[in-house]
């Protein structure tokens, strides 16, 4: 039996005018970015249309990102398209909980508001990721564990394609280690912090405190924890997986393979750019995968 999944993508493939055609067309895409603001105290509808130097600051980036993404949903949902299961890489997840029906969007956004605040603050000098290219991921985990430092794997998220994430002297000696060992290249990441890493465990914990008084559905659609990269169906362990996860590994291609196993054979991208459309590609080509990013890919999309 075939399964459709939603996946929603994370931070960086955020661009200005991302969802303006879906804000413009769609009354329900407007209420959604108007939520945004009401929820995050911002003009989000702005933040995303309009040149501005936040964009791409992570406090305004992941509110811009889901605000995006929910009103793209919310597009698709109106036209009758409900997922069997959701995922989504790192801040992606909270679009993955809306499609599920998790939390209401207006809970999310305030929490991904939160959340956005609470890792810019604790990002602390110092600290630096790096793409490693072309390597298999246990010989990755055992020369970060040889590292002098703080230095660990922050996304997995293709085969030959590896994240790791940590102190700035531990990722730079674990990525000429790496080289040495066999990489075809080390990129390091233009990025503002060491997320994933355990350098933002006291993130972490601020939004495990945010996330106390919010409503978590009783039933909801299973999704994929980046955490775990398994099925969660139970409301006790939505807000623990939320809170470990902005430290954690993001375990994406094992979250794929585990949806592929289990029958998923349609991936939607719902959200700006193509980034898991191109990590699909590599961990599996036999199925089907759009991206729903302008209104042309979702009239395609919708019109068959």
């Amino acid at each position: 039996m075939s399964k459709l999944v939603f996946m929603f993508p994370g931070q960086g493939s955020q661009y200005v005018g991302m969802g303006k055609e879906f804000y413009e067309k769609f009354p329900v895409c407007r209420e959604v970015y108007d939520l945004a603001g009401e929820a995050s105290g911002l003009d989000v509808a702005k933040l995303c249309f309009e040149e501005n130097d936040q964009l791409h600051i992570t406090e305004y980036t992941q509110i811009a990102m889901l605000a995006t993404e929910a009103a793209i949903y919310a597009a698709l949902k109106e036209n009758g398209y409900t997922p069997d299961i959701t995922a989504g890489l790192s801040l992606g997840e909270y679009g993955a909980l809306i499609a599920s029906g998790v939390m209401s969007m207006k809970d999310a956004f305030a929490v991904i508001r939160k959340r956005g605040i609470y890792m810019q603050n604790a990002v602390p000098t110092g600290g630096a990721m790096s793409a490693v290219l072309g390597m298999d991921a246990g010989a990755i985990e055992e020369i970060c564990e040889n590292t002098e430092g703080m230095v660990s794997i922050a996304n997995y998220n293709c085969p030959g394609q590896i994240v790791i994430t940590g102190e700035k002297a531990a990722v730079d000696a674990a990525g000429a280690a790496l080289k040495d060992a066999g990489a075809k290249r080390i990129v390091p990441l233009k990025v503002s912090g060491p997320f994933h890493s355990p350098m933002l465990s006291g993130a972490g914990e601020q939004l495990g405190g945010a996330l106390k008084d919010v409503k978590i559905a009783d039933h909801f659609i299973p999704y994929v924890a980046n955490v775990t990269a398994d099925y969660v169906t139970k409301e006790e362990d939505v807000k623990p997986l939320l809170e470990k996860q902005v430290a954690s590994s993001v375990r994406w291609q094992q979250t794929i393979e585990r949806l592929i196993a289990d029958g998923a054979d349609t991936f939607v991208e719902i959200g700006p750019g193509k980034t898991l459309s191109g990590f699909m590609r590599k961990i599996n080509r036999n199925v089907t995968v759009c991206n729903i990013d302008k209104m042309e890919d979702f009239e395609k999309y919708v019109n068959g």
